[in-house]
């Protein structure tokens, strides 16, 4: 969901994100012009030729030495394929070079969209939703894009052709060019009056469209769900009633601009009589050269009738300043984690961990974390169990910056991670996380993301002490076998030893396992951790799990209970205690209440 913002104007937002591309908006819109102007040349032939053939030796031409019909009539010929051939060439030329401008700037708002997307905080994720975030990145942008193909032309070619035929008309008849002119301030009048009728509800459908994407990216993502509750008719209706909505909002824009047209061409019909009779009235009586009538008559079709096109051109224009709207919008969003200066050498990185006086809410939700402080000494192994909702993946994220703290100071190596440099800081720390993402790809691919400079050789090491090396293998290609979409051509399980190999081959100072083991079978979970003793030599690892067979070897246990660490120990220690984590072990080891507790 893109944040709202103070309504601003969305031409000169557009126009602004043009700059880079100032010299190609000027030999378009150069290109645009000429091309109007030789389109506009034909009705001129057409005067001059109904002179010479009525004037003959003292027609306008003649004034050029050539007195006789049949050299006038060669020039006119002449003068036609040239103007003919500009008017073609520019029309090429124009057509190029917007559509060239359109696809660069669709290209440059994508990426420049995208990258600004990355750097918005979880929270933003969160509160939003991604089908309406798909929305700008891919409708929005597609729909500037399709205007600026073929409405800013339009446009432009409109302005020249009532500026140019205006002042012919003017010099030629004055009283016909008033007549031809009355209904044109009215066309324009009841076009803005249009325009700001049609702005709200071109809002309302990019915003109907947006909740449709959302909706249809939430039900395949969840597929399996659908399908396993039978729920196919429910989603089936409620789509329908998203769709009928954004049906009805595009039919109350479409009801209101198909009116526009019919209007227009009324004062167009009012405009061409009057020129009609008046302009036969003054070359009847002589005051005006039948050739300058028959261009009057012509050229008022070439002034009047692409008016008719105004409707469709502000229709394509309401649609695309909607869309730019809500695409600035979105970069303009501020970055609420901005990054630091300060660079973190990852040789340098020694892994000690600080929390000093934290607090932390997460958005509209009462506080989480109050005065809280933990110390996780460089190579050393914490585990961290609680309950739901205790706060335990809170730390991994603050740790690594996706949120950001109200009050106090996390530090890695003494520093505080608001200095470091986000790509830095990060780099130094890599996640197992119980939510596992797989992208489209092979098996390797996906094993290497973040180290994607990795040999085969460091890949499948990295495989093999996940306890991911015998699946993988035994896979129709191995390594190069196509996981899927989220990688659901893999099991929960298997999924989640790839994850574990991503990290392992990331090699990072700063091991974060938040449920790293929570889908794969009991063998596998006690194969992996025999592999984390030798993963964890050396590095700050911190271990969030429910099952406490996952801690219970940690160098030090924290427990916390609703942001607060309310026990910390070795296992033994803790179990010692009969506290909350004996309680759990008791629970978690199947063993009756007053039961003795084993080792």
């Amino acid at each position: 969901m893109v944040s709202p913002l103070p309504p601003r104007p969305a031409l000169g937002r557009l126009i602004k994100a043009l700059r880079p591309y100032r010299f190609r908006l000027v030999l378009a819109t150069g290109c645009s012009v000429l091309n109007k102007l030789f389109d506009l040349a034909p009705p001129v032939l057409i005067g001059l030729a109904v002179d010479v053939v009525v004037q003959k030796d003292t027609s306008w031409l003649a004034r050029f030495g050539t007195t006789t019909v049949p050299s006038q009539l060669g020039l006119l010929a002449v003068l036609s394929f040239v103007i003919w051939s500009a008017e073609s060439s520019f029309e090429y030329l124009q057509g190029l070079l917007w559509r060239n401008l359109a696809q660069r700037l669709q290209h440059q708002l994508r990426l420049e969209a995208y990258d600004h997307l990355q750097q918005l905080e979880m929270g933003f994720f969160e509160l939003g939703s991604s089908g309406r975030l798909m929305a700008v990145l891919n409708d929005d942008i597609n729909q500037l894009e399709r205007f600026l193909d073929h409405g800013a032309n339009e446009i432009l070619q409109l302005i020249t052709t009532v500026v140019v035929v205006g002042a012919a008309m003017v010099l030629l008849s004055p009283d016909v060019a008033g007549v031809a002119f009355i209904p044109i301030p009215l066309i324009f009048w009841g076009s803005l009056h249009f325009q700001r009728r049609l702005a709200p509800l071109y809002a309302a459908v990019r915003a109907q469209a947006a909740d449709l994407a959302s909706q249809l990216g939430n039900n395949l993502g969840g597929m399996l769900t659908i399908k396993s509750y039978s729920a196919e008719r429910w989603e089936l209706a409620r789509l329908e009633r998203l769709s009928e909505a954004y049906r009805q909002a595009n039919r109350r824009a479409i009801r209101l601009s198909a009116a526009f047209v019919p209007l227009i061409r009324y004062a167009i019909l009012f405009a061409f009589i009057a020129i009609l009779v008046i302009g036969g009235l003054q070359a009847w009586r002589g005051e005006i050269a039948t050739g300058s009538y028959a261009f009057l008559v012509f050229i008022t079709q070439r002034l009047l009738w692409p008016i008719t096109t105004l409707g469709r051109t502000l229709d394509d224009y309401q649609r695309a300043m909607a869309s730019t709207n809500r695409v600035l919008d979105l970069l303009d969003t501020p970055i609420a984690i901005p990054s630091g200066e300060r660079p973190l050498p990852l040789a340098a990185v020694q892994g000690a961990l600080s929390f000093a006086g934290v607090d932390f809410a997460y958005q509209d939700r009462e506080g989480l974390l109050s005065n809280f402080c933990l110390e996780v000494p460089a190579g050393s192994t914490l585990g961290i169990v609680g309950a739901t909702g205790s706060g335990k993946s809170t730390l991994v994220k603050l740790v690594l910056r996706l949120y950001e703290i109200q009050a106090g100071r996390i530090c890695l190596d003494g520093i505080p991670i608001q200095e470091l440099r986000l790509d830095h800081l990060r780099r130094a720390i890599a996640l197992v996380s119980q939510e596992v993402f797989l992208f489209p790809g092979t098996v390797a691919e996906n094993i290497a993301y973040g180290s994607f400079d990795a040999g085969r050789p460091a890949i499948e090491r990295a495989a093999l002490l996940a306890e991911a090396a015998a699946f993988i293998e035994a896979l129709p290609q191995g390594y190069d076998t196509v996981v899927g979409e989220r990688g659901q051509r893999l099991s929960g399980g298997q999924r989640q030893r790839i994850a574990l190999a991503r990290a392992i081959l990331r090699n990072p100072p700063v091991l974060i396992l938040d449920e790293a083991t929570a889908a794969v079978d009991n063998e596998t979970e006690a194969a992996i951790q025999r592999s984390l003793e030798t993963i964890t030599a050396g590095r700050t690892t911190l271990v969030i799990a429910h099952r406490l067979s996952s801690v219970r070897h940690a160098d030090r246990i924290v427990v916390m209970d609703r942001g607060r660490i309310v026990e910390s120990g070795r296992h033994e220690e803790l179990v010692a205690l009969a506290g909350p984590y004996a309680n759990l072990w008791r629970v978690q080891a199947g063993l009756r209440s007053g039961e003795p507790l084993g080792p």
